[in-house]
């Protein structure tokens, strides 16, 4: 199926070059352009986009309030936002996770990790770009959380302990299932119950509320991966 994906950026030259990469993908389709931040919002809840790629400095409304607006704790159908940028800030992204956006690029992340970004958001998974993860996660750890973390309606199994601890990491559907040796529709079950334990709307929040608990604990970046 197409992915039906809205693009917001001020800068015409930018939001041009992100539209030519993304329409010229297989099963990527560009249905709306915005050059502002109300304007964004306005255009995503009337197209109904798979995902929205919003940038963070924008006239009006910034892409932080704009994810807020589409995928904040209070909207009840949330869309799936990806927030890009060149300003790799811990506080944009920070801000940018809590406001709900599912993932975090650099614009000079190059067209495959966009991409990949994308289709991830559109999957229900994350992506943040790789130069800024173990920054983030540090942050996490040790600044700690705003609040008491919520604790889970129902203990969580020892097989969804595992799970949480790999989407913690990152890893995707895909990867969880090939290392933990089940089956994808098993993972997707585990995930489900997760978000409904611990009251998240999405995976990175799970991902958050992991780090928040102590359940995941910074180790050495090596090679991509923790």
């Amino acid at each position: 199926m197409t992915v039906r994906v809205l693009v917001a950026d001020d800068q015409e030259i930018v939001r041009t070059g992100l539209t030519m990469i993304l329409n010229a993908q297989p099963g990527i389709e560009v249905v709306a352009e915005a050059g502002d931040g109300r304007r964004a919002v306005e255009l995503a809840r009337r197209e109904r986009p798979d995902v929205c790629l919003l940038d963070i400095r924008m006239p009006g409304l910034d892409g932080i309030e704009a994810t807020r607006a589409l995928a904040g704790p209070q909207v009840d159908d949330p869309l799936a936002v990806v927030v890009i940028t060149t300003f790799d800030l811990d506080e944009y992204v920070y801000a940018a996770l809590r406001a709900g956006a599912r993932g975090f690029l650099l614009k000079d992340a190059g067209p495959a990790l966009l991409v990949q970004a994308v289709h991830a958001a559109a999957e229900g998974d994350a992506l943040i770009a790789p130069s800024i993860t173990t920054r983030l996660l540090r942050a996490f750890a040790d600044a700690g959380p705003p609040q008491a973390p919520r604790q889970p309606i129902e203990p969580l199994t020892d097989r969804e302990e595992q799970v949480v601890g790999l989407l913690a990491q990152g890893r995707t559907n895909a990867e969880i299932a090939q290392e933990l040796r089940i089956t994808l529709s098993t993972v997707k079950t585990h995930v489900a119950s997760l978000m409904n334990k611990i009251g998240a709307r999405n995976r990175v929040e799970i991902a958050m509320w992991a780090y928040e608990t102590d359940r995941v604990r910074i180790r050495k970046y090596r090679g991509g991966s923790f």
